[in-house]
């Protein structure tokens, strides 16, 4: 089953397009080959799946892990929409401190490929949408993780929505100026 690989204005992230099987029974979709992802240039040396459901207007991230725990990540949406963000926090990467953004919903068959040196964060746009990723690297380190905080102004991110529903360890996340990082851009 083919994929369709479109590489994005800033080096690294990728958006994967998938295809889905339909019949009587439901659909059946491949949403990893590790053949297909080689060839384009992702590690698929998954370590870790996560999960997460989420009401309408909740914000997660922007996190990241720092060296040698740091993670990519291969994101997908199964039911509901997100408004998607990966931060480039590569130091000495002609695009720090820029961004990207895809909306991915349930309905549709895009995926977000996030390499390590990208921070990551997602605000839901509908009620229980189920966001999944898998995760290369390493396995979540609580000693690594970091995090750029959301709204921070210098980035100048268009969420979709005003009102956002954050825990509280990401409302006080810093500004990026103020964040420990300690990815090299090569």
């Amino acid at each position: 089953m083919p994929f369709k690989f479109t590489k994005l204005e800033i080096h690294g992230p990728v958006i994967i397009e998938y295809q889905k099987f339909y019949d009587e029974r439901g659909y059946f979709f491949e949403s990893c080959k590790n053949s297909n992802m080689l060839a384009n240039g992702i590690p698929v040396d998954f370590v870790q799946d996560n999960h997460s459901i989420s009401k309408k207007g909740v914000v997660r991230g922007l996190h990241f892990q720092l060296e040698p725990k740091a993670q990519g990540k291969l994101v997908y949406v199964t039911w509901g929409k997100v408004f998607d963000v990966a931060l480039d926090i590569r130091e000495g990467s002609p695009t720090y401190g820029k961004w990207i953004s895809v909306v991915l919903s349930g309905n549709e068959n895009k995926m977000l490929w996030i390499p390590t040196g990208f921070a990551h964060g997602f605000m839901t746009l509908e009620d229980d949408t189920i966001l999944s990723y898998k995760v290369t690297g390493s396995e979540w380190s609580k000693v690594h993780e970091r995090g750029v905080l959301w709204n921070d102004e210098s980035l100048a991110i268009p969420w979709p929505l005003n009102d956002a529903i954050l825990s509280e360890k990401d409302a006080i996340l810093p500004p990026l100026k103020n964040v420990e990082t300690n990815f090299v851009y090569m």
